[in-house]
This record gives C-alpha cells, sequence and structure tokens, in this order.
C-alpha cells in the first residue's frame, strides 16, 4: 500500500528520483521496476506499477469505448501516457509533454495513493488543496465507508 508523501525534484532530463520508502513497497508488493506514467487532466502525473495499469486497463477494455468517460479517459491517458523502467538510481523520466503541462520542473511533491504514486508540481498541489477543500458533503460520503 503506498501512502504519504515526500519532496523530490525533477533533474534536467526530466526524470523524478522515486523516493526510497516507495520504491521498497512498490519492489516488495509488485515486483516490479517497470511502469505506465499518464495523467487524466494534465494536472499531475500518476505513475502506476505495470501490474496496477494493467488492472485498470482490463476494467477500462471491458467498457463499450462508445462511452463518453472511457473515450476521454483513453485519449487523456494515451496521450500523456509512455512505458517507463526505474534505473538502478530509482528515477523514473517522465515524458516532456506531461512535465510542461503538469508544471514538473522542479520541486515536486510524491505521493501515494494506495495502487500507485502522483507527481505534483508542490506549489500547484497546495493551490489545490485550498481551492477544492474538504466539504460537509465530503465528509458524509466518507462516514458512509466508515472513515
Amino acid at each position: 500500500m503506498l501512502d504519504g508523501s515526500h519532496l523530490a525534484t525533477i533533474d534536467d532530463r526530466g526524470r523524478v528520483k522515486v523516493p526510497a520508502v516507495f520504491r521498497k513497497q512498490i519492489q516488495e508488493h509488485y515486483g516490479t521496476t517497470t511502469f505506465f506514467i499518464t495523467s487524466v487532466k494534465g494536472d499531475c502525473a500518476l505513475v502506476y506499477p505495470a501490474r496496477s495499469w494493467q488492472s485498470i486497463k482490463d476494467r477500462i477494455a471491458s467498457q463499450p469505448p462508445s462511452r463518453s468517460p472511457v473515450r476521454k479517459f483513453r485519449r487523456a491517458t494515451s496521450y500523456y501516457g509512455q512505458a517507463a523502467a526505474m534505473d538502478p538510481q530509482g528515477r523514473l523520466l517522465i515524458h516532456p509533454r506531461l512535465r510542461v503541462d503538469a508544471g514538473l520542473d522542479e520541486e515536486v511533491l510524491v505521493m501515494g495513493q494506495v495502487d500507485h504514486l502522483e507527481v505534483w508540481n508542490h506549489a500547484r498541489f497546495k493551490e489545490t488543496l485550498t481551492s477544492e477543500p474538504m466539504t460537509g458533503n465530503d465528509e458524509d460520503f466518507l462516514a458512509t465507508l466508515g472513515v
């Protein structure tokens, strides 16, 4: 289970070093150094271990491509997506198109999201937290889940 967050930097070649705690968790749970890096809205990079991404692809493939949300998801994840292999130093290359659109150019926040990582421009993420705060309706929904 990937959770928590760590600051990192994007190097001049567009690589992010995956924090050691996440590398360890990914290796233990997924046993992989291969990933699919994509985005749905272009606001952050979604880093899926190959097995997690395959599970999503299987669920999407079971849906008719004529359904608008399925078509939009496929288009966005293909537009931003690329397979990536972690190098021996624990770095992953993020596609230039995604780096530009998501503003991933210096300090980034790498966050665990159970089965994948999110890589955000740190300042943009802080703005998102402020502009999209938890509401009473959100809390009510979470209460129905026992959270």
